[in-house]
C-alpha cells in the first residue's frame, strides 16, 4: 500500500471515529437525561458504557499510526470494524462498575459506592433500590468511576486481566477449601 492511499484511508477511519463517537455521545446523551430525569435507574451503567466507549475510539485513533496496511484496510471498509472496539470499550466498563459495586476491586485508587441495604429476604424494592439508588459515595469517587470506565474503554486488556486475577483468587481460595477438609 502506498502512502496515499494509506493516508486515505486514516482519513476514512478518523472521519468514522468522528461519526460514530458523536452519534455515541447523542444517543449516551439522550439515554442519561431521560434516566436522570425519569427514574434515574442506571444513570451510572449509561455513564459508565458511554466513558467506555469514548476510551475505545480514542484507543483506536492513538494506535492508528501503528496499524499495519492490512488491518487498515479492513477498518477503512468496514463501519462495524470500527465500531467493534468502542463497543467492547463500553462492556468491559459495565463489568468493571460491578466489580466495583461487588467490592471486588477496592482501594484508595477505585471508587466507594452508597449501596441500600438489602432486606432479609430481599425484595423487589431491594433491587429497585440497588439501581436508582446506588451512588459514588463522594465527588473524587465520581471521578475515579469515570476515569477508570474510560481506562476500561482505552486498554482492552485491563478488566480481562482484572477478571482472570478474581477468578485466579477464587480458584485459590477454593482450593485451600478443599485443602482444609481434607486429612
Amino acid at each position: 500500500m502506498d502512502q496515499l492511499e494509506r493516508r486515505r484511508h486514516l482519513h476514512t477511519i478518523t472521519r468514522r471515529l468522528i461519526i460514530l463517537a458523536g452519534l455515541s455521545l447523542v444517543l449516551s446523551g439522550i439515554i442519561f437525561a431521560a434516566a436522570f430525569l425519569g427514574t434515574g435507574r442506571l444513570m451510572l451503567s449509561w455513564l459508565c458504557f458511554q466513558c467506555g466507549i469514548i476510551g475505545g475510539f480514542v484507543s483506536i485513533q492513538q494506535r492508528l499510526k501503528d496499524i499495519q496496511d492490512d488491518e487498515l484496510q479492513l477498518l477503512a471498509e468496514s463501519w462495524f470494524s470500527v465500531l467493534l472496539i468502542p463497543v467492547y470499550g463500553g462492556i468491559f466498563a459495565l463489568v468493571l462498575y460491578v466489580l466495583f459495586i461487588a467490592q471486588l476491586v477496592g482501594g484508595q485508587l477505585f471508587p466507594s459506592f452508597h449501596i441500600p441495604a438489602f432486606s432479609v429476604p430481599p425484595s423487589s424494592e431491594n433491587i429497585h433500590a440497588l439501581l436508582t439508588e446506588t451512588l459514588p459515595a463522594s465527588g473524587p469517587d465520581l471521578a475515579k468511576l469515570i476515569f477508570w470506565s474510560f481506562v476500561a474503554g482505552f486498554s482492552e486488556r485491563f478488566v480481562p486481566q482484572v477478571v482472570q486475577g478474581i477468578v485466579q483468587r477464587g480458584s485459590d481460595e477454593g482450593d485451600k477449601g478443599k485443602g482444609k477438609s481434607q486429612p
